[in-house]
């Protein structure tokens, strides 16, 4: 038994070394992401910008130019409708907006938690879509329940509603 033991973690190491290198000669490929003005008009320069300057120049000062990978009026928008629950998770690459569990002061027992999916570069009313969740207190545990499709439906258009006025606001700057 001890032979045994003895010759098979040696063994086993080098399968494992064998089988990652057998590995290297695997090409890959990462595809190339471009980088939007603002708005998502068009291309802006790889400097402008990283995920600490998100939104920044190169040298930090607030500018037209931002990494996003969205349209960033639906992404200003949605931060700013759903900014009255708490946030848990932002990726302005993806698109992606969660928040967590928010009780409305009216309905102790009662909590909400949407996600917000910005899907398109475009500023249309198929560029966003949320999802709703609730949750009920019931002999002291929280249970899931089926959420209004119309908290959802409202959200969105009220998120459509402030990106269009964004979208003015900048127009009348220029």
């Amino acid at each position: 038994m001890r032979i045994v033991q003895r010759f098979a973690v040696p063994a086993g190491l080098a399968v494992s070394l064998l089988s990652l290198s057998a590995c290297a000669g695997v090409k890959t490929s990462v595809p190339q992401v471009n980088n939007y003005e603002e708005g998502g008009l068009g291309p802006v320069s790889a400097g402008s910008g990283s995920l600490f300057t998100l939104g920044k120049g190169a040298n930090g000062n607030s500018g037209a130019n931002t990494n996003l990978q969205v349209n960033a009026y639906l992404w200003r928008a949605t931060l700013d409708t759903l900014s009255f629950m708490p946030l848990v998770s932002a990726d302005p690459f993806g698109g992606v907006i969660i928040t967590d569990w928010y009780s409305p002061p009216s309905a102790p027992n009662t909590r909400f938690k949407a996600n917000a999916y910005i899907l398109s570069r475009n500023l249309t009313a198929n560029a966003i879509q949320v999802s709703v969740f609730e949750q009920t207190m019931q002999a002291g545990q929280w249970v899931d329940i089926p959420a209004d499709p119309s908290i959802a439906s409202g959200l969105e258009d009220r998120i459509l509603a402030r990106a269009a006025d964004l979208q003015a606001a900048a127009k009348n700057m220029d």
